[in-house]
């Protein structure tokens, strides 16, 4: 059970490891030699292959870190994942809503059996799901029936598919909103800005989604009350000013 466990954290411990050698400069090469292994073990351990916990602790002592550090870095930070999707990867997203949703749900850190509980989609059904993901190159399957993401959290959606896909089946989540009932949570401000003034709010608009992304995994990790799914929202538009140009009428 220990074992299994910590094969489990590896995958993770060995990912920190490869970020810190990386920064230090230190090459596969490098520790092979250090080591006395061959490079082929060393890339073998440092994707979480093979690797034993006297291993690990030879590789920590090499990059100058205790064990407990590693498995904080593993923890806590976002190691090897790309920034940005293929155009073929957005595409195949934008295809499937069941597809792009368990993606967003397995980036968010939540695990595929949530879809099967929260929504009674068959665990086969989410299983040949899970198979076009990896596929895609966009997970990462790992033991214990785990799932991680490729892709960093922090990508945006910037090109045209998965726009188009959020405009036919999100949007009308919002346009249904009632904004006068007592239970919608929203804030709005009507300001007059110059270009300067727009590129910060685009920079503080991403900044508060990367504050709630980080609200989310507290609420995930520390909160036991019960949990619903919710759409955040932020956007800034030019206002449309004929009617009220028309009021002075």
């Amino acid at each position: 059970m220990v074992r299994g466990a910590f094969q489990e954290k590896s995958y993770d411990l060995a990912a920190a490891l490869r970020n810190i050698f990386r920064s230090k400069g230190l090459k596969n090469a490098d520790v092979a030699e250090l080591l006395g292994v061959s490079e082929v073990t060393v890339k073998r351990w440092l994707y979480g292959r093979g690797l034993t916990l006297n291993r690990l602790m030879e590789l920590c002592h090499l990059a100058d870190v205790t064990l407990g550090e590693i498995a904080e870095k593993g923890e806590g930070e976002s190691c090897d994942l790309n920034r940005a999707l293929t155009l073929n990867q957005e595409r195949e997203l934008s295809r499937n809503t069941l597809l792009s949703f368990l993606f967003f749900m397995i980036m968010n850190g939540w695990p595929p059996r949530d879809l099967h509980n929260d929504f009674d989609i068959p665990m086969e059904v989410i299983e040949g799901q899970l198979v076009k993901l990896e596929r895609l190159a966009l997970i990462d399957r790992l033991p214990g029936e785990r799932v991680r993401s490729r892709i960093d959290r922090r990508v945006a959606w910037t090109r045209e598919p998965m726009r188009r896909h959020f405009e036919q089946h999100m949007k009308w989540q919002f346009m249904d909103m009632d904004f006068g009932s007592v239970d919608s949570i929203y804030t709005y401000e009507t300001i007059k800005l110059s270009a300067e003034g727009l590129a910060k709010i685009e920079k503080l608009l991403h900044k508060f989604r990367m504050d709630v992304q980080d609200l989310s995994d507290f609420d995930r990790k520390n909160s036991l009350l019960p949990k619903n799914w919710h759409g955040v929202l932020l956007a800034v538009r030019p206002l449309d000013m004929d009617k009220f140009k028309r009021l002075g009428f």
